[in-house]
């Protein structure tokens, strides 16, 4: 092990060693998140719990051999339905320490070994519990989404560790198996160790989405929140045959297909009035944060695979996708959507959409007037049937300061190892766990991504590029580094 030298007095850290370490250490980084993919953790899947569960265990023994303190699979009792297995235990969060000096700063970082499903049938041009290097780039399910970041985490420590460097920060680990599904039972226990475990916390870094385009890294200080719903139409007692009943009965598909037309246009213009007043203004402060950003406009095209883009301009894109809100229809619950024919008229029928919400949209507020327009547009169907609107969950939208200490820290992180000022971006996705971090430890959040904007979490042959993922630890390495020192 080389001398320790402390970071914490330079004006600018010299991470030389700590970088040669890393790429040094790569291929034992790469066999890590091998080891970790190999495992199918699906949570959504019953069958495969005992595989996240073994996840969780998985991390549990990376942990002790890096040397981690206060190590806690952390129960959280059964699932709640729906479920199959009545006594379906939840996945355990990881939660772990590195350090509990009063003099250093206390960093928690986030992340999820849960995945969504994948199978070589969907698609993969390999097995997706496999992981697959090719032309330098890894590929397996989890990969990007959230399992190579979570490594990169683990990863730091050890480059620290072999270098007999010591972590600059308290280091607090909170990996949990239930990203994918919802999250159950994390928002009860951040509240409950806000003055336990996670007491004294002063940030909290979450690797968990993605750069904007491709080449060039960004930081994420704002989300979308989002609101789920459904209108349920029920006419008839049970399905009809429509030979006997067609043009006779009032049919509930019929009367929610029109209740839908009437909730946004083909423009993508929500038509559900008292929505767009409560939509912060674009300030013109605001406005100058788009002018720099780095994208493509056809990246948009590529990335959809047509050309059906709403808006032809960078600004007015990014703007659309990531600070104003958007109503999206989902499908349609009992109704056939099978191949062939079936002449069957439903008798109940279920239409599903959300609105991405962003600052100032109350949730409470929003709900109403979806309710109070549904029930208006029924009513002027004069319809015989019966039709309620109702929302089904919702997660609020986030919003930080990108020039905190949190978020400096950061960027000059990224400017150490990539040689180039992050982008400023917000996502027009969700991670509501974002915002319970934030409220309920009452501390600045970091979104640092890891992955490209083309990693495919979520999809087929999803990747994370080797640069990304080596850098990435770089990255997350000096921000720990830079955080420490502070505004000095």
């Amino acid at each position: 092990m080389s001398e320790k030298r402390d970071y914490s007095t330079m004006s600018e850290p010299d991470f030389s060693a700590l970088f040669k370490k890393i790429d040094e250490l790569k291929p034992q980084f790469i066999d890590r998140l091998r080891k970790a993919v190999e495992i199918p953790s699906v949570s959504g899947d019953e069958s495969l719990r005992p595989q996240v569960v073994k996840t969780a265990e998985f991390l549990k023994a990376e942990l002790e051999a890096l040397g981690a303190e206060d190590i806690e699979l952390r129960e959280l009792g059964t699932q709640p339905p729906p479920v199959a297995d009545a006594n379906l235990q939840l996945p355990p969060i990881v939660l772990s320490r590195f350090g509990k000096d009063p003099s250093k700063k206390t960093v928690l970082v986030y992340g999820h070994y849960d995945v969504q499903p994948a199978a070589l049938e969907d698609g993969w041009n390999t097995d997706p519990f496999k992981l697959v290097e090719k032309n330098d780039v890894l590929y397996g399910r989890g990969s990007s989404d959230d399992k190579g970041p979570v490594m990169g985490w683990l990863n730091c420590i050890q480059a620290h560790r072999e270098l007999g460097l010591e972590l600059p920060v308290n280091l607090i680990t909170c990996f949990e198996g239930m990203e994918e599904s919802g999250s159950l039972g994390l928002d009860a226990l951040i509240a409950k160790e806000a003055t336990g475990y996670f007491k004294g916390v002063d940030a909290v870094t979450i690797s968990d989405n993605y750069w904007l385009g491709t080449t060039k890294p960004v930081l994420t200080y704002g989300l979308r929140g989002v609101n789920y719903y459904q209108i349920t139409v029920k006419g008839p007692a049970a399905d009809l045959h429509s030979g006997l009943f067609g043009g006779i009965v009032a049919e509930p598909m019929t009367d929610l297909v029109k209740i839908l037309a009437t909730l946004v246009d083909t423009d993508g213009k929500i038509l559900i009035k008292g929505i767009d007043e409560q939509v912060k203004k674009l300030t013109e402060e605001e406005d100058k944060l788009y002018d720099d950003i780095e994208f493509d406009v056809e990246v948009l095209n590529q990335a959809t695979g047509s050309d059906t883009a709403l808006y032809k301009t960078k600004k007015d894109i990014l703007q659309h996708r990531w600070r104003y809100p958007s109503l999206s229809i989902h499908g349609i619950e009992g109704a056939f959507s099978e191949a062939g024919a079936k002449t069957v008229i439903p008798a109940k029928v279920k239409g599903k959409f959300s609105i991405r919400t962003v600052p100032d949209i109350s949730s409470e507020k929003l709900t109403q007037l979806i309710v109070d327009h549904v029930n208006e547009q029924f009513k002027l169907l004069n319809s015989p049937n019966t039709c309620e609107a109702e929302l089904i969950h919702d997660g609020d939208y986030w919003l930080s300061d990108p020039f905190n200490d949190n978020f400096t820290a950061a960027r000059k992180a990224t400017k150490a190892v990539w040689n180039i000022d992050p982008d400023l971006t917000r996502e027009g996705g969700s991670i509501p766990i974002t915002l319970t971090f934030e409220k309920e430890l009452k501390t600045s959040v970091l979104l640092l991504p890891i992955g490209r904007g083309d990693d495919g979490a979520h999809s087929t042959n999803e990747k994370l590029d080797v640069s990304n993922y080596i850098e990435g630890v770089k990255t997350q390495s000096a921000y720990l580094h830079y955080y420490a020192q502070g505004s000095q």
